[in-house]
């Protein structure tokens, strides 16, 4: 199943939906496309390009109340699915910068990604007692982020669209 990213009228990205559902949108003059493929679908009298990306003519509210949930595929769309350690890809878990044990809480800016071996060599220190420091200071995802919670691949396409501020 082909995914097409879905941008709100101001180009912030919304989701990811089937191409199916894309085509409707288009079909029904809701959204425009932005980025097609070379794939076509056709029907009996006509052809239409499919599109990787598409844009919503009219504005979409999207209430954030107390901003994005916190789960573990979360944390690990946010950071990129890498150790904000050392930068591993491999057998990632969640750490507390602030260990609970110290009063850390279970929020955005106290949250990490990190592979196990740097979990547990940190274990319940804080990070300037092992040497580790934080490429950038955790926080709340964009919106952004979410996309990737729902592809396993992210197009090249969909790059300009899904930027995270460094």
């Amino acid at each position: 199943m082909r995914t097409v990213l879905v941008l709100n009228s101001t180009y912030e990205p919304l989701n990811v939906c089937s191409a199916r559902r894309a085509l409707v949108l288009l079909l029904k003059e809701k959204a425009e496309v932005v980025e097609s493929s070379a794939a076509v679908y056709h029907s009996e009298h006509s052809a239409l390009a499919l599109p990787h990306v598409i844009r919503l003519r009219s504005y979409v509210y999207v209430p954030r109340r107390n901003g994005a949930r916190l789960t573990r595929r979360a944390v690990f769309a946010r950071d990129r699915h890498r150790c904000q350690y050392c930068g591993s890809d491999r057998h990632l878990t969640v750490d507390h910068v602030v260990p609970r044990s110290k009063g850390g809480g279970d929020t955005w800016d106290n949250v990490v990604t990190s592979c196990a071996a740097c979990n547990r060599k940190k274990g319940d220190r804080l990070l300037h007692h092992v040497g580790f420091h934080l490429p950038r200071a955790p926080r709340p995802p964009e919106a952004a982020a979410f996309v990737y919670l729902h592809v396993d691949r992210v197009h090249d396409s969909w790059l300009p669209y899904l930027s995270f501020a460094s």
